[in-house]
């Protein structure tokens, strides 16, 4: 937090060098960064190392009189030596990528010549870029481009061909194969037989080797190493063992108080220092290691591959992998993991009908913690514990071993528990894993009832699975009366409402069938208006068509006609006797009766007058001089 520093070893080197002193060791970095010293007379130029034997006892000795735990308080004018910067870089060359720590008093030229054993390229063959000054020769002087702790270059071979097809297939290869190690504990005379893949690192072997040797990463001393294997992140498969088979001893480095220029030493070749994360387990022996195995798995099998891939995009493959890796590790009979993300966990286990929701267990995996295969094997996969957790869990895993899978589940968590939850987990040990939460499903949150680390027994596991369970049951319980309630107001509501859906239909319905009639009988009367429009538009056109009616001093011979309508009235007219009978059905035609629907008969003799022909005259059809006819509707 006060230096910035990140890699341990890099730590742990600057307090042996202040002989385990924080205060002393804090107060010699933080000038190198700075680039100032605060005194109690004023602000001093550092020239030298900040720390060391001298400035150590300066610091030791001034340190109580400090206004601040790290202020580091020397007499006025006092010159500081600069101790040298320490400078990452993160060099890029096709698809590899090389991390390099050097000092700033380094120049580019260096730089080089560890990616020429690296890369094996030479180094007169290598132009290397990203400077942020510019283009730089091998002579410059790392300190004189002022850089950042942090940097990133990369590589260009304009004069070598691109690698061939051929060349990728044998790495390709190589790294499929397995490699057996035969390693040899220097302290104890004892032989152990590794079994890995060409993909495995030597940072995994060495922390493997951990696991039976109880000797941590940073104390381990090799023999027989090859000379190319140079970094610890270097793969089997590059780092030139020998295949099939290749012999390694491995002993506990001595700590013997460092001289000055060992520690420098060390310090120059930190980018060759193994990281060890995590606490050191030294007595590894109280917890099953034994001739070779630890914890009743052969020490060949042990992780051989991770739990869960990391970077991971899609969570239901990772649980795959995860149930798949510990089926192989633990046997068949364990907890059936839920196998999808997280939310659809929270689904399947929160958010159905009351009767059927459960409790949902989450496993918090880690392969560093030397209780992981204690709890896995005699706890977890326990057929008592296995079988309450199926009936009353939906289980949910995640391998915490990775960084970035660690990070992603807190994360998941941060936005599901909230922040106190989250930082509860973070702030977990790795000897405290695994871990397992338990969690219920509330109406507006999710809340964690327990969190069970790994230091437990199985009858403390079943135990604290039960007081959940009955925290969860009087919960259930509650929320069943609750959704049955809602249930039957629902049930009436929705009676209710196809009541008023069947009114509504018949309303319609009833009202569709008015429409209907009205338009009926407005389309029967729109009909019957035309009709007569058009009747009378014939009546009118047959009344201006008839020929003027004779007087009756007319020399002409006039016949008389009296007509009866069916209502019992009578109209008269007079038509000249050579006038043709049409003409009298015209007259009467224009009086409302059509002679296509009506008869006109006569009297005596009865007789049907529309049967004749109507070309006649009224003298041939002897309707003369005068005669009576009466209208009679057709049937």
């Amino acid at each position: 937090a006060c230096t910035g520093i990140e890699n341990i070893d890099e730590a742990i080197t600057l307090l042996e060098q202040n002989n385990w002193d924080l205060v002393a060791a804090i107060n010699g970095v933080i000038p190198q960064e700075n680039g100032i010293l605060q005194s109690e007379y004023g602000v001093e130029t550092l020239h030298g190392p900040a720390y060391g034997p001298t400035s150590h006892s300066a610091a030791a000795s001034s340190a109580p009189s400090s206004s601040s735990a790290f202020r580091h308080v020397v007499p006025s004018r006092q010159i500081v030596e600069r101790q040298p910067r320490m400078l990452d870089f993160r060099v890029e060359y096709r698809d590899r990528n090389v991390d390099v720590v050097l000092e700033d008093s380094s120049t580019v030229g260096d730089i080089k010549h560890i990616l020429e054993n690296e890369l094996q390229i030479p180094a007169s063959k290598m132009l290397l870029k990203g400077w942020k000054t510019g283009d730089v020769d091998d002579s410059t002087v790392l300190k004189s481009l002022h850089l950042p702790k942090n940097n990133s270059l990369y590589v260009l071979t304009p004069d070598l061909p691109p690698p061939s097809s051929s060349h990728s297939g044998a790495l390709q290869e190589s790294l499929n194969q397995n490699f057996m190690l035969i390693v040899t504990h220097r302290e104890v005379q004892r032989e152990y037989n590794l079994n890995f893949s060409g993909s495995s690192t030597i940072q995994e072997v060495k922390r493997n080797v951990y696991d039976l040797t109880s000797i941590p990463v940073r104390h381990q001393l090799w023999e027989g190493w090859p000379s190319s294997a140079t970094d610890d992140s270097m793969t089997l498969a590059v780092s030139g063992l020998t295949f099939p088979c290749h012999r390694l001893t491995v002993g506990r480095r001595s700590s013997p108080v460092q001289t000055r220029e060992q520690s420098e030493e060390q310090c120059t070749d930190v980018h060759m220092v193994s990281d060890s994360d995590g606490d050191d387990f030294e007595d590894a022996t109280e917890f099953g290691v034994d001739d070779g195995e630890m914890f009743g798995v052969a020490s060949s099998a042990l992780r051989k591959s991770p739990m869960m891939p990391e970077n991971a995009e899609n969570e239901g493959d990772a649980l795959l992998q995860f149930t798949a890796e510990f089926s192989s590790r633990y046997g068949d009979c364990h907890p059936v993991y839920f196998i999808g993300s997280l939310e659809a966990a929270f689904q399947e286990a929160f958010y159905g009908k009351a009767r059927d929701r459960k409790l949902l267990a989450i496993y918090l995996h880690h392969d560093e913690s030397v209780l992981t295969n204690v709890f896995c094997s005699q706890m977890l996969c326990a057929e008592s514990i296995v079988s309450y957790l199926s009936q009353n869990f939906i289980t949910w895993a995640w391998d915490m071993t990775k960084e970035a899978n660690r990070a992603r589940f807190l994360t998941m968590c941060t936005r599901h528990f909230g922040s106190v939850v989250a930082q509860t987990i973070r702030t977990q040990k790795t000897d405290q894993f695994p871990l397992f939460l338990i969690i219920m499903g509330k109406r507006s949150s999710n809340e964690v009832l327990n969190v069970i680390q790994g230091n437990t027994t199985v009858d403390e596991l079943m135990m604290r699975l039960m007081a959940a369970m009955e925290i969860f049951s009087a919960q259930q319980q509650e929320d069943i009366k609750d959704e049955d309630e809602r249930e039957a107001r629902e049930n009436v509501k929705r009676e209710q409402d196809e009541a008023y859906r069947i009114s509504l239909e018949a309303d319609r319905a009833k009202r569709e069938a008015q429409e209907r009639e009205m338009a009926e009988q407005f389309r029967l009367e729109q009909i019957r208006k035309e009709q007569e429009e058009e009747r009378e538009a014939i009546r009118l056109s047959l009344e201006q068509s008839l020929p003027p009616e004779p007087k009756e001093e007319s020399t002409e011979s006039v016949s008389k006609l009296r007509i009866r309508t069916p209502s019992g009235e009578f109209f008269e007219r007079r038509f000249l006797a050579s006038s043709k009978l049409q003409v009298v059905f015209d007259f009467v035609a224009s009086k409302g009766y059509p002679w296509e629907e009506y008869k006109l008969l006569g009297t005596f003799p009865r007789r049907d007058v529309t049967q004749l022909d109507p070309n006649k005259s009224l003298l041939e059809v002897k309707l003369y001089p005068q005669e009576t006819l009466f209208l009679e509707a057709k049937e």
